[in-house]
């Protein structure tokens, strides 16, 4: 694997992977069969690119049956973190057990193969808000506008994956991306600024379409901004090269006090990482949850 020119920092974290093991069957509606992409291999992208946290988002390809990114938690130890998928007639003991093992998110995925529905987003968000979990919602950011009022007013925090994930190309003044920024200026949400190789017209390595808005999202709001592989880019062809896409992340930051506040310093705050005094400890899964 290729290594990165990036600097490396204590506590960086990876805030969006999939794990697929052998032995999970897929949900029957899954929309595709992903190669397994164990936590023996991701632990090499970890080495190569000097990461040290993670957060695990539950595929859509799994359902609601969490079993094989909970295995993945479990393997990872304490510095990582986990977003499930969760019923919505799952009772609080099941959050409890969720969150004892790792779990600070509840996924909305809103494209194809997601099992959410608009009409339980509020009454979920008010659910896990307790506990500090955040909404991860994935959505066509062109929708962003209609559904704004309804992510104002979300009790707790909430996540929008891959830089609004606007599958259709836009411009920093659009009403798409102002919308966008409005629902980030109320100060609950964070956006991750990861997988443009999903939605970018103009490809690989720059991703200039997607980096303009990447650019715009960290220079105004450096506090508000994550930062993920989104490995192993499941359906991507060809594959993206890890170790260029946080290269484009830095690019994109700036700056090495925007790039630390994006992979150390928001994942800390938002998934209750320890600081980085104990992150070789807790890379190893010394330190309890």
């Amino acid at each position: 694997m290729e290594s990165t020119s990036a600097p490396r920092y204590a506590g960086a974290c990876d805030c969006h992977i999939h794990v697929y093991e052998d032995g999970y069957p897929l949900a029957p509606g899954a929309t595709f069969r992903p190669a397994p992409a164990p936590v023996s291999a991701y632990r090499e992208v970890q080495r190569a690119l000097g990461l040290t946290h993670v957060v695990v988002v539950q595929p859509t390809g799994y359902g609601f049956d969490n079993r094989c990114m909970l295995s993945a938690l479990e393997q990872f130890g304490s510095a990582a973190r986990g977003v499930a998928m969760v019923p919505p007639d799952s009772a609080d003991d099941q959050l409890a057990r969720l969150h004892n093992a790792g779990v600070r998110g509840m996924r909305y995925m809103m494209l194809a193969g997601g099992l959410s529905t608009w009409s339980g987003l509020e009454a979920d968000a008010a659910r896990i808000a307790p506990l500090g979990w955040n909404i991860d919602l994935q959505l066509d950011g062109r929708d962003l506008p209609r559904h704004e009022s309804t992510l104002m007013r979300l009790p707790g925090k909430l996540v929008i994956d891959h830089t609004g994930k606007f599958l259709e190309p836009v411009q920093p003044d659009s009403e798409a991306f102002q919308s966008l920024c409005r629902v980030l200026d109320r100060g609950h949400c964070w956006v991750k600024l990861s997988a443009p190789y999903e939605t970018s017209r103009a490809g690989a390595p720059g991703y200039d379409d997607v980096a303009l808005l990447a650019r715009t999202l960290a220079a105004r709001y450096p506090e508000r901004c994550l930062w993920g592989t989104n490995w192993p880019h499941p359906n991507a062809q060809p594959r993206p090269v890890d170790a260029v896409l946080l290269d484009w992340l830095t690019r994109c930051a700036g700056s090495e006090s925007t790039t630390r506040k994006i992979l150390v310093d928001n994942p800390r705050e938002l998934y209750g990482f320890r600081s980085e005094v104990g992150a070789d400890e807790d890379a190893c899964g010394i330190n309890a949850r």
